[in-house]
């Protein structure tokens, strides 16, 4: 029954994507339009959804306090990410993000910090280099 519980509110949560993102102004010089990263995501959405609610788990595990307590953790994570940016730049504060949610899904440390360097500085050389997005550096370096 959890199942098809999460089925339909994520159901519910793709088809509230897919209209908004109808709602968007089209901007001439953008061939793709603004709505076309978030149907891309509500339209996986609404189909595994859909598998959610059509095939839900027979046996479904609930989780214990040490899943929750690393799901609030993933969650704190995702709040203070987009507050560092700024003060701290993309490379530092992804760094740190990345070590958290490493750690979290049970990487060694070594594994946490080497893993977080290559991800930031990869990230951050293809989208300010590669793609030309100008990432923040933060205030802490410049």
């Amino acid at each position: 029954m959890s199942d098809r519980i999460a089925g339909a509110i994520f159901l519910a949560l793709a088809v509230w994507c897919w209209i908004a993102a109808g709602e968007y102004a089209v901007d001439f010089s953008d061939p793709a339009g603004p709505a076309l990263f978030p149907r891309m995501v509500a339209l996986p959405l609404g189909l595994l959804s859909l598998f959610l609610i059509i095939r839900p788990d027979p046996d479904p595990g609930w989780i214990r306090w040490p899943q929750v307590a690393g799901q609030i953790a993933t969650i704190a994570v995702l709040f203070v990410y987009p507050a560092l940016l700024e003060p701290a730049g993309f490379p530092l504060a992804t760094m740190l993000a990345t070590v958290v949610l490493a750690k979290i899904l049970g990487a060694s440390w070594l594994q946490a910090v080497l893993g977080s360097i290559v991800v930031s500085f990869g990230l951050f050389i293809l989208f300010d280099w590669g793609f030309g997005l100008p990432l923040p550096i933060g205030s802490i370096f410049g």
